[in-house]
């Protein structure tokens, strides 16, 4: 099955504005765009067929071809990144699975798109599949920290037995009240901001009017529930890697710190 990694980015981010362009050392001391970094994550995912950044911004486009990026211009209209997706697969018709590998989120291992991609192919019911993380204590710890400032970091998902997605929140859930050592499991998903879509699912998606959970808690795949679509939870291992996305100024050095500790560039 034909695969298109598209990587929306904007820069009118309300939390963040020109996040796509912020500047991120890794081990060598050199800085690189965040949009750049995702750029490589994707380069490094296999089986796929194109990669492009969809933008409505000269300034994400410029830097964007200037580390041999293709783009693909959408229009400022788009919601969410799902939306910009969308807007891509009409110019780009003729993918099977389209992945949203979201902006913010270098510190992806190609391997969880990899899982992503698989499970949505073998789950046919499903009009999206997203990945998830089992928090450790510390990455639990780093939520609470989040949100105890008032700051909106990472997203949790709750799902069935069949993997399929119950809710999507940017407060931790499900709760617990109970303290974990930094090593040890936790009951907590980290949602991790990618996705893997049907086109057709794509074309449903923005024809859709956002629904008050989306609104909320400002998370797009929540329209596809408040539809009653199936969402595709797709459980995978860090292995050893630790993984943390760009929400807020404050993250930067923490994933700086991150990337230099694996070793890239």
């Amino acid at each position: 099955m034909s695969v298109l990694i598209v990587i929306p980015a904007r820069y009118a981010s309300s939390r963040y504005p020109g996040k796509p362009l912020v500047g991120l050392k890794g081990a060598t001391g050199v800085k690189k765009p965040l949009i750049q970094r995702t750029w490589d994550v994707a380069q490094r995912v296999a089986g796929v067929d194109r990669v492009v950044v969809a933008t409505d911004d000269e300034r994400i486009k410029e830097a964007s071809m200037n580390f041999g990026a293709e783009v693909i211009m959408t229009s400022s209209n788009a919601k969410n990144g799902t939306e910009r997706c969308a807007e891509v697969v009409k110019k780009l018709p003729g993918y099977e699975i389209v992945v949203n590998l979201q902006g913010d989120a270098p510190l992806t291992p190609p391997w969880f798109v990899e899982a992503l991609i698989d499970g949505l192919r073998t789950a046919e019911d499903a009009a999206a599949a997203t990945p998830v993380l089992r928090c450790d204590g510390r990455a639990l710890a780093g939520f609470r920290a989040d949100r105890a400032a008032g700051r909106v970091g990472g997203t949790t998902a709750v799902f069935g037995v069949d993997m399929s997605a119950l809710y999507f929140s940017k407060e931790v859930i499900p709760f617990t009240g109970s303290d974990y050592p930094p090593e040890a499991e936790t009951p907590v998903f980290h949602h991790v901001g990618v996705y893997a879509y049907r086109p057709e699912a794509m074309r449903e998606y923005a024809s859709w009017p956002v629904g008050q959970a989306e609104s909320l808690e400002g998370l797009e795949q929540l329209r596809f529930l408040e539809q009653g679509r199936r969402v595709l939870c797709v459980e995978v291992e860090a292995k050893g890697r630790e993984f943390w996305e760009l929400n807020n100024p404050e993250d930067v050095p923490k994933i700086e710190a991150i990337l230099a500790a694996q070793g890239q560039e």
